[in-house]
């Protein structure tokens, strides 16, 4: 019996003590819970910029090709043998400027014979025009000296065409490409000698879509782009719109003129077109850092300003999902979410939740240019 009462004191014992031990615990958990909720995180360092409200011009964008004004591959008409060869690789020319001479020597004998026969028809139609006058021959006698002294001339001028042909010129004053032809080489007719290029100006062609056609005229102003300069600007005029739709693609080509005196733009080059139209849309807009994209929505974080018990002043990031528009350059259109004058987090936004503390320090703020030009332009 007293070894019963002595487990069941031992039991009651334990239970007392691990009930104990268990109670401390919850209260002291409890305690550091009421602790940590009176407790703020520190705030978060970011930097913040103000939205504004901007006007942006609407334009249409497209991808091009640019295209010489005139543009050939320069070729003979006549085959022969190259006997001379009056130009270098890339040189510039002037329309008639002798390029390549095939041989001619047999040409030119043979119209050193046709010129004879041709002065002979002369002298022979002269002298039947004064017999004639004299009526000591047939009318049929003057007609044939006639007609001989025109098929004479015919001949002559036939053979001079020849001899022009197999004289290759600059049709018109350009650039010339890599030379294809050498010296003594036989040119079938049709063969490659060089190509010509006129580069100023220079066309850019490229197509917008059917919806498009109501906005656009000739006399639009487009500004053209290549990889080749980044950051570069070229300015052009539209000069022509096609008179269809294309039946595949739905899509209207249009071509612009643009200047090129310093000739840095070439014919095949991809371009990027943007086509100005007189209309001005207002949006508000901010640097394109400042958007949280998430697949739920995109977001910003803009700076509200309450005070404290103690009456300073606590700054907040409030979480606002936006509605966005155009991007350029730097700047991104919003549409709906933030209004003009909000001061916007721009950087730091990895830290923050809806309601999180923070400090401004704008010592470094990201760029926001609608027309970035890279540093090693």
């Amino acid at each position: 019996m007293k070894t019963a009462t002595r487990t069941l004191a031992l039991i009651a014992a334990v239970i007392l003590v691990v009930g104990g031990i268990w109670a401390y615990k919850i209260f002291t958990l409890r305690a550091l819970q009421a602790r940590m909720a009176t407790m703020m995180m520190p705030p978060a360092a970011v930097s913040t910029t103000t939205a504004a409200s901007s006007v942006w011009q609407r334009q249409f964008h497209s991808v091009g090709s640019l295209a010489a004004v005139q543009g050939v591959t320069v070729s003979n008409q006549i085959e022969g043998a190259v006997t001379k060869i009056s130009f270098e690789s890339g040189q510039r020319v002037k329309a008639g400027d002798l390029l390549v001479q095939e041989d001619v020597s047999t040409d030119e004998a043979q119209l050193a014979g046709l010129a004879a026969q041709a002065d002979l028809a002369k002298i022979t139609l002269a002298r039947a025009r004064e017999l004639r006058a004299n009526d000591t021959n047939s009318q049929a006698e003057l007609d044939g000296a006639e007609a001989q002294f025109r098929a004479a001339n015919s001949a002559v001028d036939n053979e001079r065409a020849l001899i022009g042909k197999k004289t290759i010129t600059a049709p018109f004053s350009g650039q010339l490409g890599i030379r294809q032809v050498n010296l003594g080489q036989f040119l079938p007719a049709g063969g490659s000698v060089v190509t010509l290029q006129a580069l100023d100006p220079i066309y850019v062609n490229f197509s917008l879509p059917q919806q498009d056609v109501a906005d656009l005229h000739v006399g639009q102003s487009v500004h053209v782009s290549v990889d080749a300069y980044p950051g570069a600007v070229f300015e052009g005029k539209v000069n022509a719109l096609n008179s269809k739709v294309d039946e595949v693609t739905r899509n209207i080509q249009v071509q612009a003129t643009i200047s090129n005196s310093d000739e840095r733009l070439l014919p095949g080059m991809f371009a990027g077109v943007d086509l100005i139209l007189p209309h001005e849309d207002h949006f508000v807009t901010l640097p394109e850092t400042a958007i949280v994209y998430n697949p739920y929505g995109n977001a910003v974080y803009v700076v509200e300003r309450t005070k404290t018990e103690a009456g300073s002043q606590l700054l907040v990031a409030r979480q606002h999902f936006v509605t966005l528009g155009d991007t350029r350059g730097d700047q991104v259109s919003v549409v709906k979410g933030v209004n003009a004058g909000d001061e916007v987090v721009t950087s730091g936004q990895l830290k923050l939740h809806n309601g999180s503390p923070i400090i401004i320090n704008n010592e470094v703020v990201p760029p926001v240019n609608a027309a970035p030009t890279p540093p090693n332009t």
